[in-house]
């Protein structure tokens, strides 16, 4: 196995989600504190970025042990398990290790904080391994929005600002819910792409369940439902004023990019396009956020 094969085991691209997350809660967190806890930043992202990792690494050995990636439906050379014969094990052993590492991580997380903490994170890398595995899988089923957006977004959220002794309550988890949405929408897109193949393996994903027009139609309600929020947030004084002006702009340029999906058609061949569209939407709310609430930390 290559270094390259690797980073496509694990989609290190896509990497820039949790990422996202990460760094928007700990400016956050910063805002509210005026100090970051520089250790335990550091091992809260690189425990992160295991769980994360080990997820896709599970996500493409199940995948294509199940025949959900096959060379019939999956177009994507990315795909190495399918395009470039690398043995499906390693896959496995990969996301076995990485697991293990974010394990060891997470323990020493926990004596820095609590060991209340040990709870959530067994409980987010036991999703991340049934997302694909097990007789059904959460990703075979409606709910896989749900879940990438609730535990990459929100919990992902909340246990940063958990680190760095941020007290939870209420506004914390309204102020992470437009991180679920739009991660929600990231994976429309996905199965959205995916529907035929996903269909034809037997999947019941949302974007089956609704059809091609009513996919389409989620994405939009998913990333305008998130930018309504996030306004919402503005006049309530959870988010800083400065954020209105670059929500509206995110959101424009949403807009702009979805009608160009929507011309292309959501589908197999068009998936990296698509892709690409939802990371670059989602990354571009992640920087509106960080810069407002930066400049919001500056000015007070």
């Amino acid at each position: 196995m290559t270094q390259y094969q690797f980073f496509r085991i694990v989609e290190m691209r896509t990497k820039i989600i949790s990422m996202g997350t990460f760094f928007a809660a700990l400016v956050y967190a910063f805002n509210l504190q005026g100090t970051i806890m520089i250790e335990r930043a550091i091992v809260m992202l690189f425990a992160t970025l295991c769980v994360d990792m080990g997820t896709t690494g599970f996500n493409t050995f199940f995948d294509y042990y199940h025949g959900v990636d096959n060379k019939e439906y999956t177009k994507e050379q990315e795909k190495v398990l399918v395009h470039e014969d690398v043995k499906p094990v390693y896959a496995l052993f990969v996301s076995l290790g990485l697991f293990g590492i974010a394990a060891l991580l997470g323990l020493y997380l926990a004596y820095l904080t609590s060991y209340g903490l040990i709870f959530v994170g067994s409980l987010c890398m036991l999703v991340g391994f049934f997302y694909t595995a097990g007789p059904l899988p959460i990703s075979r089923t409606p709910f896989g929005e749900l879940f990438a957006g609730t535990f990459l977004g929100s919990i992902l959220f909340l246990i940063t600002l958990y680190t760095q002794d941020v007290p939870l309550d209420a506004g914390t988890i309204l102020v992470s819910l437009p991180f679920l949405l739009l991660i929600a929408m990231i994976l429309s897109v996905n199965n959205a792409c995916d529907r035929i193949g996903d269909q034809a393996s037997g999947r019941r994903t949302l974007a089956i369940l609704l059809g091609q027009r009513g996919a389409y139609l989620l994405i939009a309600v998913e990333a305008f439902s998130a930018y309504a929020l996030s306004i919402l947030l503005i006049i309530l004084g959870y988010y800083p004023i400065i954020m209105a002006i670059c929500t509206i702009f995110v959101a424009l340029q949403f807009e702009k990019s979805y009608k160009k999906v929507g011309k292309a058609g959501m589908s197999e061949e068009h998936k990296s396009k698509h892709m690409g569209f939802a990371s670059q939407t989602y990354l571009l709310y992640c920087l509106a956020f960080i810069l407002s609430f930066l400049i919001d930390s500056i000015m007070h």
